[in-house]
């Protein structure tokens, strides 16, 4: 099954968006499986997150494949950031999920009330909706829906459409693994995701960027629905004159690179700010560490990713364009191919477009 899913998804490049008008009936159905209480049992959490794993495990080539057509991922990344990530997260999961379910002595109680004998209860919150993200497509998604399978709560998940051939595993590893009748998934892109928004649910669960999130925030808002927003953000590095350049260069680079490379990492540093002092011994050192990470080069390795798509490449292309600042490593780029060099720019000021955007 995993081998005819790798060779369909290197063919079926189009992704297949649910309906709209039947997202209604999909979310009402999703709710009614909770209220049905069968997702609270813990015999139930735990088949269905061991499901989830073999389901994973068995689509191992799909989602290589799938990564590297949407992304450019290579095989060790997508191992490691991806496919491992989830199954050992549901390894953690499945060993103490008994432990966390159990009730708890409420701390701190008045003695005024401890004859009331307090405890404190996990119980499910309800219908979970998860959006997920490009950069990590299946990461991104699945371990949100651990997490929902594990509370007990029932869940609808709307993969990125940015990467289609991932969403499409997705879709596959779930409809052929979990119970359908408590976790599906929606494909689509904003219309879908705007007919998900008109539906209440008990949280929802997003990822990708701050615009996105403040009207995700605000429709829920109306519902008091709560959320999980992991957003994007411009995280500084600093490198002082005392530090350890070459340790610091390699570190550095090796944080901005990882994850299909290319600014796609909202955890990675945005910008670095270095000492005067150190500043040429720094760049030097990220050349060397540069040459030792890829002695070939970047483009024709199967290690480095390439940009999610071409709108996304030419807004990354339009902030190198504009720049006031000196490209000292880098600044090739191919958009056929939506590649990106490595690319290290000196810039001066604060409002600089590299440094004010993300």
């Amino acid at each position: 099954m995993a081998q005819d899913l790798a060779s369909m998804t290197s063919i079926a490049t189009e992704l297949k968006y649910t309906p709209v008008d039947t997202i209604p009936a999909i979310a009402s159905r999703i709710r009614n499986a909770f209220n049905t209480h069968k997702t609270k049992h813990i015999g139930f959490r735990l088949l269905q997150l061991r499901k989830l794993y073999w389901g994973i495990k068995d689509n191992e080539a799909a989602i290589v494949q799938a990564c590297k057509q949407d992304l450019g991922k290579g095989v060790f990344e997508t191992y490691l950031s991806e496919i491992d990530w989830c199954t050992n997260d549901i390894v953690f999961v499945t060993q103490n999920l008994e432990k966390w379910m159990r009730d708890e002595k409420a701390p701190d109680i008045p003695l005024a009330n401890k004859l009331l004998n307090p405890r404190i209860r996990k119980d499910p919150l309800g219908a979970i909706l998860i959006i997920g993200t490009y950069n990590f497509p299946v990461n991104l998604s699945l371990t949100p829906l651990v997490g929902a399978i594990a509370a007990g709560c029932t869940a609808v998940l709307k993969p990125s459409e940015s990467a289609p051939t991932v969403a499409k595993v997705l879709q596959h590893i779930i409809e052929t693994s979990v119970d359908a009748s408590c976790y599906t998934v929606v494909q689509g892109a904003i219309s879908e995701t705007t007919a998900l928004l008109e539906e209440k649910w008990d949280k929802i669960f997003y990822t990708g960027s701050a615009n996105v999130a403040k009207i995700i925030a605000k429709k829920a808002a109306e519902t008091l629905t709560p959320m999980t927003l992991e957003l994007g953000g411009r995280n500084p590095a600093i490198v002082t004159k005392n530090a350890n350049v070459r340790l610091a260069a390699k570190r550095l680079l090796w944080g901005k690179i990882m994850g299909t490379m290319s600014t796609q990492v909202c955890i990675s540093q945005n910008y670095i700010m270095v000492d005067k002092e150190v500043l040429d011994p720094f760049v030097a050192e990220m050349r060397l560490v540069m040459k030792q990470f890829y002695p070939d080069g970047t483009k024709e390795t199967d290690d480095f990713g390439r940009i999610v798509h071409g709108k996304q490449w030419t807004r990354l292309k339009q902030m190198l364009d504009s720049t006031k600042g000196r490209i000292v490593i880098g600044g090739d780029m191919d958009e056929d191919q939506r590649y990106m060099g490595p690319t290290v720019v000196i810039v001066d000021s604060p409002n600089d477009p590299l440094v004010a955007e993300e």
